[in-house]
């Protein structure tokens, strides 16, 4: 039997793992089916300790099949402060004449854009994303790493500020993963080959997606 992509706790034996997918309940946070989140002590509360500063349009987006270490962190943009003057004060958020003298400030500033992390992510225990970052397919970001700046797929990064480390695969093979996007493919597929998944070569998951025509270019 394969789990059930809408269980919010999908290992009964462990309430410390729950899928994101059934659990986050703001529009503004997207991710894909199967991407977990673990964390022995509030599982549940990710949505209110992880994504942070979470007050304004961007979106976090997450894709599938990630796995989410216990205090990961995703900052959003609502907590940049203005540096076009003097002061890096936020007086807006204070009300009043500070409010009404200063929005036009805040509303000027430019935005980072959404937070977008890819598919087949890992994200090693208390990682820390910074606003508007992209994190590519199949990449890892290493235990404790602060990723201020985009992560080309199957890389992994690791420090503060995050650094790549090393690719994952050679370019061929990041080619052939990216056209088998095996994420995408039918649940069913994804059982009957997972030990390849976890095992196997770039090619034979390239070549499960051509036989099933599941291939597409990246």
């Amino acid at each position: 039997m394969t789990p059930d992509p809408t269980a919010l706790h999908p290992v009964a034996t462990h309430p410390r793992v729950v899928f994101l997918k059934p659990l986050v309940i703001s529009p503004r946070i997207v991710v894909g089916d199967y991407t977990y989140y673990d964390d022995p002590d509030d599982p549940t509360g990710f949505e209110q300790r992880n994504v942070l500063y979470h007050f304004g349009p961007e979106r976090l987006v997450i894709g599938r099949f990630c796995a989410i270490a216990a205090g990961t962190r995703f900052l959003m943009a609502g907590g940049d402060h203005p540096v076009v003057g003097p002061s890096t004060f936020p007086f807006t958020l204070f009300g009043g004449d500070w409010a009404e003298r200063t929005l036009d400030v805040v509303t000027a500033m430019p935005s980072r854009g959404d937070t977008v992390v890819g598919n087949d992510v890992w994200f090693g225990y208390r990682a820390t994303v910074m606003p508007g970052v992209h994190i590519g397919d199949g990449s890892i970001v290493a235990a404790g790493a602060v990723v201020t700046t985009d992560v080309a797929a199957y890389t992994i990064v690791g420090g503060s500020p995050a650094r790549p480390i090393r690719q994952r695969f050679g370019d061929d093979d990041v080619q052939r993963m990216r056209r088998a996007a095996w994420w995408d493919w039918p649940a069913d597929l994804i059982t009957r080959h997972c030990r390849t998944l976890m095992a196997g070569t770039p090619a034979e998951i390239e070549r499960i997606a051509v036989d099933n025509g599941l291939e597409r270019t990246p």
